[in-house]
């Protein structure tokens, strides 16, 4: 399953209240990304505002549009705007999307585990 992670900068004063409102999602709310694909989605926070989320969808661009096209999503949206720096656009829309760069798991699988290696890569005999 495809993997993203994503960025926002909340307002350092809405931290707490931002807090809040996440640790008691709208139930429609949490159905909707559910129903439209969205897996084992994760949001932290940094104390100074720094949002990095993380969400497994087998398309990331379809199950935004599924959301865009749920009533409950344009509520939630609206009533988050409020929380974020420099946004034109609702935050699912307005995030900075992240590459990654490594992932434990899929470096693993493509390697083989008969010869040890030093710190550097090398193989030890």
């Amino acid at each position: 399953m495809p993997r993203y992670c994503f960025q926002l900068q909340v307002k350092p004063d809405r931290i707490a209240e931002y807090r809040k409102r996440h640790a008691a999602v709208w139930p429609d709310m949490l159905k909707a990304l559910h129903d439209t694909g969205w897996t084992n989605y994760s949001l932290f926070l940094r104390p100074d505002g720094l949002l990095i989320g993380y969400v497994e969808s087998a398309d990331l661009t379809a199950a935004q549009a599924a959301m865009d096209a749920e009533e409950v999503n344009a509520r939630w949206q609206a009533e988050m705007a409020e929380f974020f720096d420099d946004l034109d656009v609702p935050p699912d829309q307005g995030f900075l999307l992240l590459e990654e760069v490594f992932h434990l798991e899929d470096q693993l699988a493509g390697t083989t585990h008969d010869h040890p290696h030093d710190d550097h890569g090398q193989e030890m005999r």
